[in-house]
């Protein structure tokens, strides 16, 4: 009990909530005292020691069943109630829907879940390696069910119904099968749930005892793992990035007056000499961009969409033109919104008025609505960015169009907060439009996006 009494206050204190080392004394001995036999009981003592500010609740509400949950109703087994000769028609039924989903209803009906190898297995491929912020734990549980197949289960049932109904298996005992069956769906789901949270608040605890042990400064840390405070921090850090990208445009545009001869600038200019001597000229630049950006604002991409906004139009001076474009569900031009604004005031604005979820994401079709309705936004001098995770909700990518849009722009640029290693797990198509991109640069941290910016404001 002490070990997981220390584990919950550093996923407290990676949450932002300050709890200190008598606090945390007076949690373990209140959980000494009190044991698990009262939970209620046990959740009003530790919230008494640890929480002091009315603002930290909702952590402590949220942690707390991560930590200290049962762990999820436990599966039952379905055919026990049966008679032999309809569980023989069961498995007779269930072998012959051979194939991964059929592993699904196994776990289902035989009350037998996965192994917390198998578990592990499919968090990786669901994306759980980049991700540290127990608020996620929906985004990844259904990522990991869609992997199990839930989303074909419906289905699957349906064949199994009637594979039992053509043997000749009473509607008694299929209903009581399925009603386990559903049972079971239903205690497997919070199962997963329960263990991604407690996954992810763990990770997120030992990132930040990195942190503070010194592994990395507030720049270089994880968007989608800052506490309110360190929002704040990051959005004052915003100021002194630009004005230090600000000087470097400026030294760029100093270094451009060197460079290849234009003929007609320095014939003109020599006029006044009768061509005798010669004062050389150059070709100047053109150094500010014309950029297009595509920003993926879905509740996964958040953190990283409002600082990349941020940036962008605070270095509005640096930039020829500049349009704008937001999508979750569907693609909208948020350029009005932005113009002639302060870029703090305007980005809280855009992403207000935009509705987050973590399930809508359609950038094929926000890439149809684009074609459709901005085409005129790009042409051969526009650079288009692209700021999103390239997790497309199992909807159809539409790469043929992220081709087509490539074609007509000098450049397309991709911004993503995932790493290569995460391309084409879960529902990521990012491993398809990479093809088509001229570059991919990595956005995890403030640090990333302030360089990937420079290199969008210098041409490359």
């Amino acid at each position: 009990m002490d070990h997981r009494i220390t584990e919950f206050v550093r996923g407290l204190r990676a949450a932002g909530v300050r709890v200190s080392v008598a606090e945390a004394a007076e949690a373990a001995q209140a959980a000494q005292a009190l044991g698990l036999a009262d939970r209620d009981a046990f959740r009003r003592a530790l919230s008494a020691s640890t929480v002091k500010a009315r603002g930290d609740q909702a952590a402590f509400e949220a942690l707390f069943p991560l930590y200290f949950g049962s762990g999820g109703p436990p599966l039952q087994n379905a055919l026990e109630d049966l008679s032999q000769d309809d569980q023989d028609l069961v498995r007779t039924a269930l072998e012959a829907m051979s194939g991964r989903m059929q592993k699904l209803l196994d776990w289902l009906t035989s009350g037998d879940g996965p192994s917390r190898e198998e578990l592990e297995a499919m968090a990786r491929r669901a994306g759980m390696g980049q991700l540290s912020n127990p608020s996620q734990t929906l985004w990844i549980t259904r990522r990991m069910m869609q992997e199990m197949g839930f989303s074909q289960l419906e289905r699957l049932l349906g064949e199994l119904r009637e594979k039992l109904e053509a043997a000749g298996m009473s509607q008694e005992a299929i209903d009581a099968l399925m009603g386990v069956v559903r049972a079971n769906q239903e205690a497997l789901s919070e199962q997963i749930g329960q263990q991604v949270g407690l996954d992810l608040a763990r990770k997120r605890a030992e990132r930040e005892g990195a942190r503070l042990a010194g592994s990395g400064g507030l720049l270089d840390r994880d968007l989608q793992d800052l506490g309110p405070l360190e929002v704040e921090q990051m959005r004052r850090e915003v100021t002194r990035l630009v004005a230090r990208l600000r000087s470097r445009a400026a030294l760029r545009q100093k270094r451009a007056k060197t460079g290849q001869v234009d003929p007609r600038r320095t014939l003109r200019a020599n006029l006044r000499y009768g061509g005798v001597p010669i004062a050389i000229q150059r070709r100047r630049r053109k150094l500010k961009p014309r950029l297009t950006l595509i920003c993926d604002v879905s509740t996964s991409m958040r953190p990283v969409a409002e600082f990349m906004l941020r940036l962008i139009y605070e270095l509005s001076d640096q930039v020829a033109h500049a349009r704008s474009f937001a999508f979750n569900a569907d693609l909208q031009e948020i350029s009005p919104a932005m113009a002639g604004r302060k870029a703090a005031d305007a980005v809280a604005e855009v992403l207000y008025a935009i509705p987050p979820g973590y399930y809508a994401t359609d950038l094929g079709e926000s890439l149809a609505t684009f074609e459709h309705d901005f085409r005129g936004a790009v042409d051969r001098r526009t650079t288009v960015i692209i700021l999103g995770d390239g997790r497309n909700n199992h909807n159809p990518p539409r790469v043929e169009l992220l081709a087509a849009l490539r074609g007509r722009a000098r450049r397309l640029v991709w911004l993503n907060p995932e790493g290569p290693e995460q391309w084409g797990t879960g529902d990521s198509d990012m491993q398809r439009y990479a093809p088509h991109c001229d570059a991919v640069y990595p956005v995890q941290n403030l640090a990333q996006l302030a360089a990937a910016v420079d290199r969008l404001l210098a041409g490359g």
